[in-house]
């Protein structure tokens, strides 16, 4: 029996390492090994070849391996004012659309769960079923609703409250829209994820002590809900500062972002070298927050 227990026990060990072992795997198979391609191509050269880059490991006549590293492409990026300016540009508009989901968002998270038991998966069902349909076509749609001659500038002009088209589309008001309503859901469903789990009995208490309800939100509620709040946002702001499909569609290259850019430099001018350090730095910038917050949020924890 000894045996046999022993047995069962390694087994579970063995088990719980593989169990461990596969998130690693994953993460090193398809995060670091395309991260670390991204960066070598970075500090090469640009070279008319297939590849367009050239190679950083080289042979010499006599056998020795020699490494070239080149840092021209961050150089070029750091002295060129239009990727200075696309970043800007795209911060401000990914800092500003993840708050505008914030601000509508919250309270329609607060609303989904504080409705009934019937109301409440029909109002999930609504915030979820845009994931059923396609990315672009959802774009196209709101293309059509913005042109001049579109949904919502014929409803206007025939409610007279216009004489003439207002210009929605291509421009950087288009492209907010755009973000916001994609992204949305992902701001609402992390925050109704945090909120669900509250405990409804510390509002009462609250309540009981002679707080009043705005002060309970705002002392009670809303604190508890931050890790939702940054759950969200950072859903909300990662893939909204690269986002290239929604700024080509309905800002018509009039509004400049960092995916773009990439796009263009990849595709268009086969710069791969330069094109890679843009996606580096790119990296970096979205990377940083997080690891702000993830220090911070260990700083308070042990606190605690």
């Amino acid at each position: 029996m000894s045996f046999y227990r022993h047995a069962m026990r390694r087994a579970q060990n063995n088990w719980r390492q593989i169990v461990t072992i596969i998130p690693f795997f994953w993460l090193l198979l398809f995060f670091l090994a395309p991260f670390f391609i991204v960066a070598k191509i970075s500090l090469a050269e640009l070279a008319i070849a297939s590849p367009p880059f050239t190679s950083l490991i080289e042979w010499t006549s006599n056998g020795v391996m020699t490494i070239r590293l080149v840092f021209d492409n961050f150089i070029y990026i750091w002295e060129d004012s239009l990727y200075f300016d696309t970043y800007v540009n795209s911060l401000k508009i990914s800092i500003t659309s993840t708050f505008l989901c914030l601000l509508f968002g919250y309270p329609i998270a607060y609303a989904i769960v504080r409705s009934g038991p019937v109301a409440k998966p029909i109002l999930l069902f609504t915030i979820i079923l845009p994931f059923w349909t396609s990315f672009l076509l959802r774009v196209y749609s709101w293309m059509g609703l913005l042109a001049d001659q579109g949904t919502i500038n014929n409803l206007l002009i025939s409610l007279g409250l216009i004489d003439e088209p207002i210009r929605m589309l291509y421009t950087e008001f288009a492209v907010y829209i755009g973000i916001v309503y994609t992204y949305m859901p992902f701001m609402i469903l992390p925050l109704y994820a945090n909120m669900e789990k509250l405990d409804g009995s510390l509002n009462e208490a609250a309540a009981d002590l002679g707080s009043r309800p705005t002060n309970t939100f705002f002392k009670v509620t809303l604190p508890l809900t931050v890790p939702g709040i940054v759950a969200g946002c950072l859903l909300v702001f990662i893939p909204a500062t690269g986002e290239y499909v929604i700024p080509d569609l309905l800002g018509g290259g009039n509004v400049q972002m960092i995916g773009r850019v990439l796009f263009n430099e990849f595709s268009r001018n086969s710069d791969w070298p330069v094109a890679a350090a843009v996606a580096i730095v790119l990296l970096f910038l979205l990377v940083l927050p997080i690891m702000v917050f993830q220090h911070f949020q260990g700083k308070a924890s042990g606190d605690q």
